[in-house]
């Protein structure tokens, strides 16, 4: 697997760590603290820990899919002819 490949995949993997129901920082966890909210119930996880982690993980996606446009050519861009 090339080097970009690898990247993207990494990217994937960390939007996944987001959205899945798996996942101990998926999108069903905030849901989970917005019904508690809603009900006026406590909050089921530590809101503000779970918020950081989570923004944490975008920060690397965001990192890396910079990485992948300004510095790793596609194969497009790498089987040009000149």
């Amino acid at each position: 697997m090339e080097e970009r490949e690898q990247v993207e995949q990494h990217i994937r993997d960390l939007m996944s760590l987001l959205s899945s129901s798996a996942s101990p920082i998926g999108d069903w966890k905030i849901v989970k603290c917005y019904e508690a909210k809603l009900q006026g119930q406590e909050m089921p996880y530590d809101l503000n820990e779970l918020m950081a982690e989570r923004q944490r993980v975008r920060d690397e996606i965001n990192e890396l899919q910079e990485s992948c446009e300004s510095s790793i050519p596609s194969n497009a861009e790498s089987n040009t002819d000149a």
